[in-house]
C-alpha cells in the first residue's frame, strides 16, 4: 500500500498542524470562563424564546437541545433514538434535568440545572407491553411540575415527543405547543463566546482534513481514508461525525454515497462532506475535493472545480443582514442546466450544534416555489455549498464553506485552502 503525501511541503498548511510520531493534540486556546458564559447565554436564548411563544415552559427531548439548555451531554446518538433523558425548563422556575438513573451525576453542579431526577422511561425498549403504565407515570409527573411551576400558564413546547405522549398530556389539561420553532430560533443567534467554541471545532476539524489530504493516496480505501477525520476529531475532545460522506472517483456522483472499501487510483476525485461535531458539540461542515496523489485535474475535473468555487464565492459575497431568502435566491449563482440534476439541496444552510435553521435552497427549487420566507441577521452562522457534477457523468465537486453574518455582511470562518485549479 503506498504511503503518505508530505503536506508538510504546502506553504498554506498552519504552523499548529503537527502529525509526527508521537505529536499529541491540538493544544485548546479555550479560555476558562468562556464555558460558564455560554451555558448562561443560551439558557437565556431559550427561555427568553418561550416566553416569546406565550409558554410556562418547553420539555426537550433532543439531546442537542438540551445540551444547548444546560450543557449536559449522555450518550447523545443512543439517546436520539431512545427517549432515555429530557429536561422540563420553565420560564418562572426550575430547570429539572430527568437523567437515566445511572448517570443523573452528569447534570448535577451544571450552572444551569436546579434539579435533577430519574427519568421516567416508556419508549418500547425500556417498557415494553408496559408501555402505557410508565407513561401514564411520565404525564402525571409533567402534569403536576405544570401546576407547581407555571402559575396557571399550562401551555408546554415540546421540541420532539412519542404520539402516545401528546395524548396523556392532553388528557391531563396541558396545552401542547410545537417547540421546534422555538428551539431552533434561540439557537440561530450566536454569541462571542459560542464562537470561539466554534472556532475552536474548526481549528480541530481542519486538522482533520489536512489528515485526510495526507492520506489521500492511491491504494487506501475510501474508509481509511476518512478514519483520519475521525481519529484527529476524537483525539481533540470531538463527539461524532453526522454523516460518512467520502468518496472517491466514480462514486462520488451522484452524491451522498456513504464511504467504503473502494480503492482509490492516481488522478481520481476524492470529494468530501466533513459534517463534524467537535469539541464542545459545536458542528465544522466543510466540504472540499482534490484528486488522489494530489495529480494535476483532467480538463473535465477543473471544469467542475471552476463552477463550484464561482458558486460558493458568488454566493458568500452577496449575503447581507436583512436579507431576505427570495432576495438571495434572485442574486444568487445560476447554475446552467447541466448541473440541475446532481445540485445540492441547499444553496445555504445554517450551522450551530449541527445543521440548523435556516435552509435556503438553490434557484432551481426556489423558482419552482420550494423554501420559505426569512431574512439573514446578524449572529447567523451558515454554511454556502456546492455540488457540481452531470447526470450520467463520472465524478462530482463538493465544496462548502462556514461563514458568520454580521452588521457589514459575513466573516469567512473557515481557512482550508482551495485547490489552485481555476
Amino acid at each position: 500500500m503506498t504511503g503518505k503525501i508530505n503536506i508538510f511541503s504546502d506553504p498554506r498548511i498552519p504552523s499548529y498542524i503537527n502529525f509526527d510520531a508521537g505529536a499529541g493534540p491540538l493544544k485548546n486556546p479555550v479560555p476558562a470562563d468562556t464555558i460558564s458564559k455560554v451555558r448562561d447565554y443560551r439558557h437565556n436564548r431559550l427561555k427568553n424564546q418561550v416566553i416569546k411563544h406565550d409558554c410556562s415552559a418547553i420539555l426537550l427531548y433532543d439531546p442537542l437541545n438540551i445540551r444547548y439548555a444546560t450543557d449536559c451531554s449522555d450518550m447523545q446518538l443512543w439517546t436520539m433514538h431512545n427517549a432515555a433523558r429530557y429536561v422540563l425548563l420553565f420560564v418562572d422556575g426550575p430547570t429539572i434535568s430527568f437523567e437515566y438513573e445511572q448517570a443523573m451525576h452528569l447534570a448535577e453542579g451544571l450552572d444551569r440545572v436546579d434539579e435533577v431526577r430519574p427519568a421516567t422511561t416508556w419508549f418500547y425498549f425500556s417498557s415494553g407491553p408496559r408501555t402505557e403504565e410508565k407513561a401514564a407515570l411520565w404525564a402525571d409527573e409533567i402534569a403536576d411540575l405544570m401546576s407547581q411551576h407555571g402559575a396557571g400558564n399550562l401551555r408546554l413546547a415540546i421540541d420532539k415527543i412519542e404520539p402516545l405522549g401528546v395524548g396523556l398530556l392532553r388528557q391531563r389539561g396541558i396545552e401542547i405547543v410545537e417547540g421546534q420553532q422555538i428551539t431552533e430560533q434561540a439557537r440561530r443567534r450566536k454569541s462571542a463566546e459560542e464562537m470561539i467554541l466554534m472556532g475552536w471545532t474548526i481549528k480541530v476539524c481542519e486538522s482533520g482534513m489536512w489528515r485526510i489530504r495526507e492520506n489521500s493516496v492511491a491504494g487506501k480505501t475510501e474508509n481509511e481514508i476518512w478514519a483520519e477525520l475521525h481519529y484527529e476529531n476524537i483525539r481533540n475532545g470531538g463527539e461524532w461525525i453526522e454523516t460518512r460522506l467520502l468518496a472517491i472517483g466514480e462514486r462520488t456522483n451522484p452524491w451522498f454515497q456513504e464511504c467504503s472499501d473502494h480503492v482509490g487510483k492516481p488522478g481520481d476525485l476524492l470529494s468530501f462532506d466533513t459534517d463534524l461535531i467537535g469539541p464542545y458539540g459545536y458542528c465544522a461542515d466543510l466540504s472540499r475535493s482534490w484528486t488522489i496523489g494530489l495529480m494535476p485535474p483532467t480538463d473535465e475535473q477543473k471544469r467542475l472545480y471552476e463552477h463550484a468555487l464561482k458558486q460558493v464565492m458568488h454566493n458568500t459575497e452577496i449575503i447581507q443582514p436583512g436579507m431576505t431568502y427570495h432576495e438571495f435566491n434572485d442574486k444568487s449563482w445560476r447554475m446552467p442546466e447541466e448541473y440541475w440534476a446532481n445540485r445540492y439541496g441547499v444553496a445555504v444552510h445554517g450551522v450551530g450544534l449541527c445543521d440548523e435553521y435556516p435552509a435556503v435552497p438553490t434557484h432551481v427549487d426556489m423558482d419552482r416555489g420550494e423554501g420559505y420566507e426569512g431574512e439573514f441577521q446578524p449572529g447567523d452562522v451558515l454554511c454556502v455549498e456546492s455540488c457540481t457534477g452531470q447526470e450520467g457523468g463520472r465524478e462530482c465537486v463538493k465544496l462548502e464553506i462556514q461563514v458568520m453574518v454580521t452588521e457589514n455582511g459575513v466573516e469567512r470562518l473557515d481557512e482550508f485552502p482551495f485547490e489552485d485549479w481555476v
